[in-house]
């Protein structure tokens, strides 16, 4: 099978197709970020990068049979300025339709984030298929939910793997992302991490038993059972001021048992541990932990530094979703 990657970032298609069991004859990735092309190249050498999507000509190309991409999102997210096609970035989306027209691949499938129903209708006129609704959070730790435009036939939705985000935590984070962390607090100069007034997806605390949110790429932390507030920590439950954190993106709060928030792309800190009197620690989550959180092999990543590899995570797409509705490719 003869795949093109559109905006392939660190190739989480290709790892798809792997896991679903589909072999590639040839895989093409366009991508200008040079660090997601060093970490593609470092997992698949073989894979054959042309540059950017808008010079690809389907005229360069042999027959594809599979067209996948995740056109570039921050005009279309309720997390951004919902520019929608007026942002140069989401404009990119009609080079996808452009090569689709051009390329007439057997199977296609793009991915985008929730957005207004004026962007969802327009996209759904243009590719003539209606998207459908998955959450990451069936198959990881991780809350994504994204919409999937695709003409590959679906059996219905990934299995409920039940992950929380006790399952994808490091034992014991190594060395480097420890002492990446231990001044976190003391030494970050945007703000006080602990202050809830404080505006920065950096204060996103999680207890150790919750779910992560969309990841926004390692910004995200832990706290085991407690809250941070202006005087301190708070147990959860001891206070209604935890309302506040549940309403609020930034610092919402999340049972050991849950989700995480969603990956988003800024880099992240690591590990302060005893923040408090108390036994609770709170730390950042690590690049592996977010690998876990899409359902990346361990150290996939471990190609580029870390604030590359939390950028390219955030990115990403969750690779066992893509995988799910790869099985429906008839490979025969």
């Amino acid at each position: 099978m003869n795949v093109l990657s559109m905006f392939d970032g660190m190739s989480c298609g290709r790892i798809a197709l792997e896991r679903a069991g589909i072999p590639v004859t040839k895989y093409f990735a366009a991508e200008i970020d040079k660090y997601a092309i060093k970490v593609a190249k470092a997992n698949y050498p073989d894979t054959i990068h042309v540059g950017d999507v808008t010079t690809v000509s389907g005229d360069d190309l042999p027959q594809i049979d599979l067209l996948i991409g995740g056109s570039p999102c921050q005009g279309f997210s309720f997390a951004g300025k919902q520019l929608n096609f007026d942002d140069p970035r989401s404009k990119l989306f009609w080079e996808y339709v452009r090569l689709l027209k051009e390329l007439q691949p057997t199977y296609f499938l793009l991915e985008n984030v929730r957005m207004k129903q004026q962007s969802m209708d327009v996209i759904t006129e243009a590719l003539g298929v209606e998207p459908v609704l998955i959450n990451s959070s069936i198959v990881s730790a991780q809350n994504r939910p994204r919409y999937y435009w695709t003409n590959i036939p679906m059996t219905g939705l990934p299995d409920d793997k039940g992950i929380v985000m006790r399952d994808i935590l490091e034992t014991t984070p190594v060395d480097a992302h420890y002492e990446a962390g231990k001044h976190l607090i003391s030494g970050y100069k945007g703000g006080n991490q602990l202050n809830p007034s404080y505006k920065s997806q950096a204060n996103t605390i999680h207890p150790l038993d919750g779910k992560s949110g969309t990841l926004c790429a390692g910004t995200h932390g832990y706290s085991n059972g407690y809250v941070p507030t202006s005087t301190g920590l708070i147990q959860i439950g001891e206070t209604a001021e935890y309302q506040h954190y549940k309403h609020d993106q930034i610092k919402r709060v999340y049972h050991p048992d849950g989700k995480a928030p969603t990956l988003l792309t800024m880099q992240g800190g690591n590990r302060e541990p005893k923040v408090s009197t108390s036994d609770t620690t709170w730390r950042k989550l690590t690049p592996l932990e977010c690998e876990r959180l899409q359902t990346v092999p361990d150290n996939y990543t471990a190609h580029v530094s870390n604030t590359q590899r939390y950028k390219m995570l955030g990115n990403g797409w969750t690779v066992d979703v893509i995988a799910h509705i790869f099985k429906g490719v008839d490979n025969g």
